[in-house]
C-alpha cells in the first residue's frame, strides 16, 4: 500500500493550478477520445464544470470566451474541437503588451501638472493676438499659483517666464516683457478664504446643534 501512494512532486505539472488535478485529468481524456464529435461534447462539458466554478460569470459572453482559452491553454493546444471562438495559438499568448505610454508629458517640473502642458500646447497653436497673450498671461498666473501651492514659498516672475518658455519649447516668451503676474497674496487668497470659511462653518455649526440639542436636557 504504501508504494501505491501518489505525490504531487511525482504527478504531471498542473498548467492552470486553480482548475484542479480533476479538470486537467479531463482535459487529458478528451484529448486521448479518437471520434472529434464526441471530443466536442467531452469539450463542452469541461466547459460547463469550468464555469461551475465561478457560477456569476458563466452565462457572460466575454467569459465564455475565456474558458475556451483557458481549455486550450490546459490541453497544451493539443484538443482539436469544435469551438465558438478562434483557438489561440502558444505565439499569441507569448507575445509581450506594448507599453503603455505614460500620461505626464514633462515630467521636469512636476507641480505644475499636466494641464499646464497641455493648455501650453493649445496656446502654441493659437494665431498671435490679443487672444493668445491673454491665455499666455492666464497660464503664466496658473503657473504661480501651482509654484506656491507646492513650494509655500515666493517665487519671481522671471522664474514663472523662464519655466513657461521651457515647457513650450521656446515658443512662449515672456522672458523680455513687461508684464506683471499676480501677487502670491491676491493668489492665495481664495484658497486662504475658502478654507477659514470652511473650518469656521463647519465648527459653528456642529457647536450649535451640540448647544440646541443640550438645552433643556435632563441631567442625571
Amino acid at each position: 500500500m504504501i508504494t501505491d501512494i501518489e505525490y504531487n512532486t511525482e504527478r504531471p505539472h498542473l498548467i492552470i493550478p486553480e482548475y484542479g488535478r480533476h479538470i486537467q485529468k479531463m482535459v487529458d481524456h478528451a484529448i486521448a477520445e479518437e471520434d472529434k464529435e464526441k471530443r466536442s461534447k467531452l469539450a463542452k462539458s469541461i466547459i460547463a464544470v469550468m464555469g461551475n466554478m465561478n457560477p456569476h460569470l458563466r452565462d457572460v459572453a466575454d467569459f465564455q470566451h475565456k474558458l475556451w482559452d483557458q481549455l486550450f491553454i490546459i490541453s497544451d493546444f493539443k484538443l482539436d474541437v469544435d469551438s465558438p471562438y478562434d483557438k489561440p495559438t502558444p505565439e499569441g499568448l507569448a507575445e509581450a503588451p506594448e507599453p503603455l505610454a505614460y500620461p505626464q508629458n514633462f515630467p521636469k517640473y512636476r507641480f505644475y501638472g499636466n494641464n499646464i502642458k497641455r493648455m501650453i500646447d493649445v496656446a502654441n497653436s493659437w494665431e498671435e493676438g490679443d487672444m493668445k497673450e491673454g491665455l499666455v498671461l492666464t497660464i503664466a498666473n496658473h503657473m504661480k499659483k501651482c509654484f506656491l501651492n507646492w513650494n509655500k514659498d515666493t517665487v519671481g516672475d522671471d522664474v514663472i517666464f523662464k519655466h513657461l518658455y521651457e515647457l513650450s519649447e521656446g515658443k512662449l516668451d515672456l522672458r523680455e516683457s513687461d508684464e506683471d503676474l499676480r501677487n502670491a497674496s491676491s493668489l492665495m487668497k481664495n484658497k486662504k478664504r475658502f478654507n477659514s470659511t470652511k473650518s469656521t462653518s463647519n465648527g459653528g455649526s456642529k457647536k450649535n446643534y451640540k448647544s440646541n440639542n443640550n438645552r433643556g436636557r435632563k441631567r442625571y
